[in-house]
């Protein structure tokens, strides 16, 4: 994610509302809360009356029945790296097994500025153990306050997880095009103790035997800053990416998660559908990238500066946007939409919602959508 220099004088969060699409209701935002700069919202799994809110400085905060109780579900603001920008604690994701498991997992920069995803146990259904805490993986991140990705979904009882390229403009180091490098990746693990490790790694993980690290399922990012799985639009799930770019373009991935299993998504080769020729530029076409299904130009609405990627809409009482792709940019605000194709997008506008620097967008346990404002305001997305 990047920050505009003007996100944090803004303070009036504007809602605009959408004319009726043939025939039904208009979409509105319903505010569920303020909190400490919000940057993501999630439900977990067999608790459907609670819903999770991570604030960048170092807590998640827990609402239950739609109200926010007074104590955090996390606080672990003194271990957390929060600088005021990119980064801080930037999401969490409960495995499927949540309810009998009780282990979830936090993304996080650490006070180095280093990448770290770590597991802890529930002591209630309320409140995280924090003496549980154990440290899953660890990745170097300490040059650059930037480009630290930091979505994490589980898909099955296997975690992915998203990393930035290590910022600096054109990824002088060529990290997202190093396989033997962490950063600019989409990795897949499964986080439990596993034969005296910290983590295991799936055999059928592409580069596993193979040159680059076994944990890797796709390179070529610069900063996969917020993703999701779409379950709906086909029985084979699929992957949606948004990845931040560089001066220009901002682009939207899309395939199936097979697919997905060593893909090159083209970074620092390009930007968008364009070939990147701008800072430390140099990398040559590595062909066979897989490319975007969309992209749009920082010059679209003026501002344009930071895609935050979004879902595929599975909220049958969202009918007009229901198995659309609902995105937005941070600088922008206007809340968008398009449909997702393998090849190519088609339809993308604005459906008439804005929200003053949205960091991301979330679903509950039963698939209702959300969105989180920097500047405190979480709304839930609805159709009267």
């Amino acid at each position: 994610m990047r920050y505009h220099p003007a996100a944090s004088f803004l303070i009036a969060v504007l809602v605009a509302l959408a004319l009726p699409a043939c025939g039904s209701a208009k979409l509105t935002l319903k505010k569920i809360g303020q909190f400490d700069h919000p940057v993501y919202v999630t439900g977990a799994p067999g608790f459907p009356k609670l819903l999770f809110v991570v604030e960048q400085p170092g807590r998640v905060s827990v609402l239950r029945d739609g109200h926010r109780l007074a104590k955090p579900f996390l606080d672990i603001r003194s271990t957390v790296g929060y600088d005021g920008a990119e980064r801080g604690l930037l999401s969490i994701a409960f495995p499927p097994d949540y309810a009998t498991s009780k282990s979830f997992y936090v993304y996080y920069n650490d006070e180095a500025g280093n990448i770290r995803v770590d597991e802890f146990m529930r002591a209630g259904a309320t409140r995280a153990a924090l003496a549980s805490q154990r440290e899953v993986i660890g990745i170097p991140h300490p040059e650059n306050a930037n480009h630290n990705g930091g979505q994490m979904q589980f898909l099955g009882n296997l975690l992915y997880f998203g990393t930035g390229d290590g910022g600096s403009a054109g990824d002088p180091p060529d990290n997202a095009q190093n396989k033997e490098i962490l950063l600019g990746k989409l990795l897949r693990i499964d986080p439990r103790p596993s034969g005296g490790r910290a983590y295991s790694v799936p055999a059928s993980n592409p580069f596993v035997g193979k040159p680059g690290r076994d944990e890797i399922y796709s390179y070529g990012l610069r900063n996969p800053f917020r993703f999701s799985f779409d379950t709906v639009t086909a029985a084979q799930p699929r992957i949606a990416i948004g990845d931040v770019g560089q001066n220009k373009y901002e682009e939207l991935d899309y395939t199936t998660v097979a697919a997905a299993g060593g893909a090159n998504f083209g970074w620092d080769a390009f930007e968008g559908f364009a070939p990147y020729t701008e800072e430390n530029s140099g990398t040559p076409d590595p062909g066979g990238t897989t490319k975007p299904i969309f992209a749009y130009s920082h010059s679209r609405a003026g501002d344009s500066c930071s895609i935050i990627g979004g879902y595929v809409v599975a909220d049958r009482h969202l009918p007009s946007l229901y198995k659309d792709y609902v995105y937005a940019d941070l600088c922008e605000g206007q809340l968008r939409s398009l449909t997702p194709h393998l090849k190519r997008a088609s339809g993308d506008h604005e459906i008439g919602l804005s929200v003053t620097s949205p960091t991301s967008f979330g679903e509950d346990d039963a698939h209702r959508l959300y969105v989180c404002s920097l500047e405190g305001p979480v709304y839930r997305i609805v159709q009267p």
